[in-house]
This record gives structure tokens, sequence and C-alpha cells, in this order.
């Protein structure tokens, strides 16, 4: 009898998911905009003005996933950005520090980034803490902003959900290379190049970068009004390999892209909804060269559908259904056929439904807790599971003024 319940219950949820897919979708789940969104544009109040800045995110992540898809793990820890801030000229932003990196219990780190496939990454290790260096100059103009060493990466690149897994805002590095981000009344765009692992000559590991863009374009010139279209268009290339390369594995070329169409509805007037957002996207994979996936191509489609509500409550359900096969390089393997649990095993399609509940809370703009839980039911031939993770966040940015505003 129980189980007999547990199925109906099941089929209800798959259902509920499937329902989705003709509403439309995906939401950028708002917790994770809320904690991990940095403005980048440069203010003219701090000219002349040198600052010390703390920027930090504690957590703990804890995933209780059942599944042939992946393994359950648990992230309790921090990451520590403590740097020195100045404006020499209003439209110039220079930022000097270090990125700290301390997962509790663990006292030995790899020396590149934790969200990838390792066999490129270097055979060096730092104990103690996970600490790199952090750099930033930029440059503003009217529309247009120029950013070199440290870019403005994870959250704030925008892109939809199953092309990055929020969950790397705590764990990956800091993105570094180049970015360009331009902002005109009918469209914003986020160029960059993610230079993840750098080599030199003999080295034993891989030269690796990502390429990648998000571009939004806006139909309603007019913002002030509640209901807005946009469409966004996603695209992530990732190289690996290069002259200096000594190791056996090749040049490998991985890519994914999405397009897709967004409507957002914000009631004018005060009350209790304070967003309603709905999506749908068409995603793409192409292994280009190299053999780091079972495929070639691949193909999915991603609908959700979201509310926000005026207290900082986020609801959000979903679906991805994939008809065959499609590969991820930075999301959520829940959403593509390729098993991170066990090497070598692919799914033959996967329909994937999943529902996330959400609460943020603004104590001050530089002070911010979040809490989400994450419901996923993953269904393939000979495979069906439901499985859940959840986490507890606290995002703490304070700024000090160290000197006085020249006159």
């Amino acid at each position: 009898m129980r189980k007999r319940q547990n199925d109906i219950l099941l089929s209800l949820w798959r259902s509920l998911g499937m329902g989705l897919l003709l509403l439309a979708s995906s939401l950028h789940a708002q917790v994770w905009d809320s904690l991990c969104i940095d403005r980048y544009r440069i203010g003219t109040t701090d000219v002349g003005t040198l600052r010390a800045e703390v920027n930090a995110l504690a957590f703990f992540q804890n995933n209780e996933y059942s599944s042939k898809v992946m393994k359950g793990y648990t992230l309790p820890g921090a990451w520590l950005q403590p740097k020195l801030t100045c404006n020499p000229i209003s439209k110039i932003r220079l930022e000097v520090g270090a990125h700290l990196m301390l997962f509790d219990g663990a006292n030995r780190y790899p020396n590149y980034a934790y969200h990838d496939i390792a066999t490129w990454k270097g055979n060096q290790y730092q104990h103690g803490i996970h600490a790199l260096p952090y750099l930033r100059a930029q440059a503003d103009f009217r529309h247009l902003s120029i950013v070199l060493g440290d870019i403005y990466g994870a959250q704030n690149h925008q892109l939809v959900l199953p092309l990055y897994n929020p969950e790397q805002n705590l764990s990956a590095d800091p993105e570094m290379g180049f970015q360009l981000l331009l902002d005109r009344p009918r469209i914003h765009l986020d160029l960059w190049l993610n230079w993840q692992s750098y080599i030199f000559d003999l080295d034993t590991h891989q030269e690796a970068f990502t390429v990648g863009t998000n571009a939004t374009l806006l139909w309603n010139r007019d913002k002030s009004r509640p209901l807005q279209w946009e469409t966004p268009v996603g695209m992530l290339i990732q190289h690996r390999g290069g002259e200096q390369d000594v190791t056996n594995l090749g040049v490998q070329t991985l890519c994914n892209g999405s397009v897709g169409l967004r409507m957002t509805y914000r009631p004018r007037a005060t009350s209790r909804l304070n967003q309603l957002r709905a999506e749908a996207n068409a995603l793409g994979s192409w292994q280009q060269s190299g053999n780091l996936w079972p495929f070639t191509t691949g193909f999915a489609l991603h609908t959700a559908l979201s509310a926000t509500l005026l207290r900082g409550l986020h609801a959000e359900l979903g679906y991805v259904a994939v008809p065959r096969q499609y590969a991820n390089l930075f999301g959520s393997p829940f959403f593509g056929t390729i098993s991170l649990k066990n090497p070598g095993l692919t799914f033959r399609g996967m329909h994937t439904a999943y529902a996330t509940l959400g609460y943020s809370y603004l104590f001050t703009p530089q002070y911010r807790l979040g809490a989400q839980f994450d419901l996923y039911d993953c269904n393939s031939k000979g495979m069906s599971a439901l499985t859940f993770g959840f986490g507890l966040y606290l995002r703490v940015c304070p700024s000090f003024r160290l000197t006085r505003k020249r006159s």
C-alpha cells in the first residue's frame, strides 16, 4: 500500500514537471542572485580614496544524492577575499588582495579549480588553505566596462541554469582573464575569457581556458513597465592543449550554447508578489575535438516557472528534457546524460523535473543570509531517482575607508 502511494506521488510530480514544459521556463536562482551578484559599474564618490574591503561567503551545503548520476557530498566551509581598492580617477578602479578557500576539516587542496575534469590540473598541492592572488584593473566608459585580471565571474554571468550550476559560487576559483561588459537600452552583453590553467615549458598538465558570452536582448525599452520580454543567448567554449603541451591528451575543444525567451512580470503596486518569471531555452553541446565526452553533439530543452515574494521567499519549478544525449561543461550533471558517479556510464535520454524553495534575507547591502532546498526527480531508461540537497549561506562584504578623499 505504501509503495503504491509513493508511486502515485511520483507520478503526480512527474506530470507537473511535464506540464511546465508547456508553460515556459527558467529563472536564475534568486537566492544565488541576492548572495553572489556584484555591482560592477564604478562609482564616482570614492575618487582618490583608498579602501579596505572584505568579501566573504560562509556556507554549509549538504547534497543527499542517491542515484547513478552523481555521488552525494557535503561542502562545509568559507571563502574570503581581503583586498585594497582605489579609484585614482572616476573611470578607473584598481583592486589587489587574495582569495582564500577553506573547507572545514581539509588540509590539502588541488592547485587549480575544482569544478572540472581532473586530468588537466596541475600535480602540485597547497596545504592548510587554498590561496590565490587577487588582482583586478577596470576601466569604465559610457556604456562599456573593460576588466583585466580577476573578472566578474560565476553568478555575475547570469547564464541559464543548465549551463551553470550555482553551487560553483561556493567552490570554484575566481575567474581570471579578460572581460567586456556592455549595457545599452536594448542589450546587455557579457563577453569574457577565463584562463584556467597556464603552463610553462615542460609542465605536465594542459593549458586550458574558457571563452564565454551571454547576451540578453531587451524587447521593452521602457523598463518601468510591469511586463518585460527578453531573449537570453549564451555560449561557452573550453579549449585545452596547445604548442607547449607535453601530455598525450591531445587538443580538446568543448562547447555549450543556449537560446531562449524570458518573460518577467513585476506588479506596479506593492504586493506580496514581487516577481513572476517564465522562460524557455533550447540547449546544445558540441565536442569539436578530443574525446572527453563519449558523443559529439547533444540537445536539451529547459523550462521553469518561478515566483519571488516580497519578504524574500523564492519558489521555482523546472523541467529539463534530453531526448537522446547532452553534456554540459559547468552545469549540474542532473541535466545531462553523463554519469559522474560511474565513469564511462551514459544514459539514453534524461528527463529531470526539479523544485527549488529558497529564502534570502538582507540585513544591509553588505550582509545577506540565504537558505535553499533543491529536489530533483531524474528519469532515464533503467534509472529513476528522487534526490535532494540543501544549504545555508552568509555573505559579508564590509568596506572601510583608509584615507580621506582628496579635495
